[in-house]
């Protein structure tokens, strides 16, 4: 229905269809976006190749690790990328953009927060959760045979980076951080922690579908401020840095440099694009809880609600 209307808008406007095909740029080649390892990230960015598609761009899908994708993204073998988290972002994204090979195309806009945290139960086996001090004491109950005496953190994926770990080390919480091989491998955590009422304590983030599946709640940390990143004397432990809660995370997108010169109205595009929480989240349920294939998921969601995005893609090509 939407490519029908599209159509017949274009068919009726002749005029105005070349008009907009020159702002499109180059339509002959493929805009290629960036897709990393989390569901969430899958839906930001299907979405934001069906906008594309409806503007009259080809869209190609590149499997990139999100801490390694700046240098395509610099060399133009990726075109964008739609859900970068400033709490988990490489250096490498900040040399990218001071160089000038990569730009940044704005916020995505959605409602995030990352920490370490516990399904709600573990609060009955560690009394003083949620503050942070109490896990000092309750170390003992989350160890395994793999980190014994120390508890045990789930923290995230090797190549997310070690911010679990880094929290850890910082605050002198008697945990070993063992990287979990995927966001899969979490949520198995997280499953099998609520059905047995076992402890756990997990490295994790929302918008995520499985905080409220598993009433997942954050455990208090000092305040994410900038002086505990660079200023080991701030914060409850004077000798290291990291001993607070993660930076308030702000989730943005980024291009290529050549980006805007090649598809004009698709750089206006990708950089107007926002997505809100209460629309992702469910999404993320859609495809993680209930099976459903990404592409479906999304395509149901841009029928419903074309009101949201279609005048993005409207200002920009017409």
């Amino acid at each position: 229905m939407m490519l029908k209307t599209l159509a017949a808008t274009m068919g009726a406007l002749s005029f105005a269809s070349v008009a907009a095909a020159a702002d499109l740029g180059a339509v002959d080649k493929p805009i290629k976006l960036a897709v990393n390892e989390w569901t969430g990230q899958h839906i930001t960015t299907h979405i934001a190749a069906n906008m594309l598609k409806e503007a009259g761009y080809q869209v190609e899908f590149v499997a990139a690790g999100m801490m390694n994708q700046f240098q395509p993204l610099a060399d133009g073998d990726i075109h964008a990328t739609l859900e970068i988290w400033s709490s988990n972002v490489s250096d490498e994204y900040a040399k990218k953009v001071s160089e000038g090979t990569v730009v940044e195309l704005g916020g995505l806009e959605l409602d995030a927060k990352e920490g370490i945290a516990y399904p709600a139960h573990v609060a009955e086996l560690c009394p003083g959760l949620p503050a942070w001090e109490a896990l000092k004491a309750c170390a003992p109950l989350f160890a395994t045979a793999e980190t014994l005496p120390a508890g045990r953190l789930v923290d995230y994926p090797a190549d997310w980076g070690t911010p679990g770990a880094d929290r850890m080390t910082g605050l002198e919480l008697p945990f070993k951080a063992v990287p979990a091989g995927s966001e899969a491998a979490l949520i198995v955590e997280l499953k099998a922690a609520s059905e047995r009422k076992t402890p756990l304590l997990v490295t994790f983030w929302q918008p995520h579908w499985a905080m409220s599946a598993y009433d997942v709640q954050f455990v208090d940390l000092p305040a994410g401020e900038d002086a505990c990143f660079n200023d080991a004397s701030w914060g409850p432990n004077p000798n290291a840095v990291n001993d607070c809660d993660f930076s308030p995370s702000r989730i943005f997108k980024a291009g290529w440099s050549g980006l805007a010169e090649t598809w004009p109205a698709a750089a206006e595009i990708l950089t107007n694009y926002t997505l809100a929480v209460e629309d992702q989240q469910p999404m993320m349920g859609a495809v993680d809880v209930d099976g459903g294939k990404v592409e479906e998921v999304v395509a149901a969601w841009m029928a419903e609600n074309e009101a949201k995005w279609r005048p993005v893609v409207d200002a920009a090509t017409k």
